[in-house]
């Protein structure tokens, strides 16, 4: 199972600016309950570089535009109701169908 985002971590991302673009992201994942492990997966970087972009550190412009059009689809699910999801494994779905692979 996937940990939660911890208290500190989501204290430090509401206190948060300016808004990059891995910020931006960092919000929706806790908004939307996707583990960032998962968005590492889906977007083929470490877990580790999806932490550094959530606490602010520029994303390379060869992910910018992957990070752009994972945001844009998370945006538009979240206004659909598809998300937040419920679950790791609802999680895990998501991801899944989104990428059209599986990603455990």
């Amino acid at each position: 199972m996937a940990r939660p985002y911890g208290q500190k971590f989501l204290i430090a991302l509401n206190k948060s600016e300016p808004d990059t673009l891995g910020l931006q992201l960092a919000k929706l994942c806790v908004k939307a309950n996707l583990p960032a492990t998962m968005v590492a997966t889906a977007l083929e970087v470490s877990s580790t570089t999806v932490y550094k972009w959530f606490r602010g550190q520029g994303i390379r412009e060869r992910k910018r535009k992957a990070v752009e059009v994972l945001i844009d689809l998370m945006k538009e699910d979240l206004a659909n109701g598809d998300l937040p999801v419920a679950d790791v494994n609802a999680a895990a779905a998501y991801m899944e169908a989104m990428l059209g692979k599986p990603i455990r």
